[in-house]
């Protein structure tokens, strides 16, 4: 891992208190064991600043030995687009804002569930637990294709 380049991803939700958490801290973990040189950011279409994860995010990560308790979302920016080699949203609609404000970014802008097998990933927010831990199964199946499709560096 040492001296080989980074891959620079920010995944995307509308509040960044859920999903893109979620993947956040699946995406590190994930790299980390697989040894590649990944940094890894999450952030919010709608504008959130500062909110923690939700409760239920906390606890299903957990379970895995991940840990959200510092977690505090963010707004996409600029300086995070650029920051980013990809942008996965975990909807259309988040795709399409995030082109609209930043046409740019286009080419680097797509969709996490299509590297599994959905083009979205619903989100859980007003849900039981349940239906956190099965958004954080296909969230962990569609980081992990798409971290194995990275290309390789130096």
């Amino acid at each position: 891992m040492e001296g080989q380049p980074t891959h620079r991803l920010l995944f995307v939700c509308t509040g960044n208190i859920c999903r893109s958490p979620m993947a956040e801290v699946i995406a590190r973990a994930y790299a980390a064991q697989e040894g590649l040189a990944v940094e890894v950011a999450s952030a919010s279409v709608l504008g959130l600043d500062g909110h923690p994860a939700h409760k239920h995010s906390i606890k299903v990560v957990s379970q895995w030995g991940l840990d959200l308790r510092a977690h505090a979302a963010q707004p996409v920016t600029q300086e995070l687009m650029d920051w980013a080699d990809y942008v996965l949203g975990m909807e259309i609609q988040h795709a399409s804002k995030l082109r609209e404000r930043y046409p740019e970014a286009d080419e680097k802008i797509l969709l996490l569930g299509t590297f599994g097998s959905v083009h979205e990933i619903e989100d859980p927010l007003g849900k039981w637990r349940p239906r956190f831990r099965s958004c954080r199964d296909l969230i962990r199946d569609c980081v992990h294709r798409f971290v194995d499709r990275l290309p390789k560096r130096g």
